[in-house]
């Protein structure tokens, strides 16, 4: 039992880096897009510095963690196998396959942001944000309910409060457009 609890630990603790380094990497990607509509030479420098920031966010904190999360996942998976058969695990692994997912697309924005290639405005990062953060929520309410159902309260919840936050960001951006 000792052994396990050191196991959900560091599950614990690289899920949290992990979830750093995606929350942060996707505000740098606005930094960044926005800095490109910097005039020269101010853009070359910023675009510069964030390329910097990123790579080394995305390969000392964000990559390592969620490969040490999942690691530690697995090991406690094989400590319980009985796991996989509730209900609650079963929903929280498909929001895992999600997670995995935001990540790559995270991971084909870095690329493209490292290549000067700018497929998306700061606008649509603001709102990229905003996955992890419902994903994050969802699996929390997973893991501490244990209820494969009640997580949906907390997950519109947090659509909820996004969309508010979103829709006080085009209200703020307007205001602030007019003088």
């Amino acid at each position: 039992m000792e052994l396990y609890n050191y196991i959900k630990s560091l599950h614990l603790i690289f899920v949290i880096t992990w979830f750093a380094g995606l929350f942060y990497i996707v505000r740098l990607f606005v930094y960044q897009i926005e800095a490109n509509d910097k005039p020269s030479p101010e853009r070359e420098i910023l675009l510069k510095q964030y390329k910097i920031m990123t790579y080394r966010l995305w390969y000392i904190i964000t990559w390592p963690s969620a490969v040490l999360a999942t690691i530690f996942a697995l090991w406690l998976l094989h400590l319980m196998p009985e796991w996989i058969q509730m209900p609650w695990m079963q929903v929280k692994l498909g929001f895992v396959v999600l997670l995995f997912a935001y990540h790559f697309k995270c991971h084909q924005i870095y690329n493209q942001l490292q290549n000067n290639e700018f497929k998306y405005n700061s606008n649509f990062m603001r709102l990229w944000n905003e996955g992890a953060t419902i994903i994050l929520f969802a699996v929390v309410f997973l893991v501490i309910l244990k209820n494969a159902f009640n997580w949906i309260y907390g997950v519109v919840g947090i659509v909820l409060f996004s969309v508010l936050i979103m829709l006080g960001f085009k209200f703020y951006k307007r205001i602030r457009e007019k003088k």
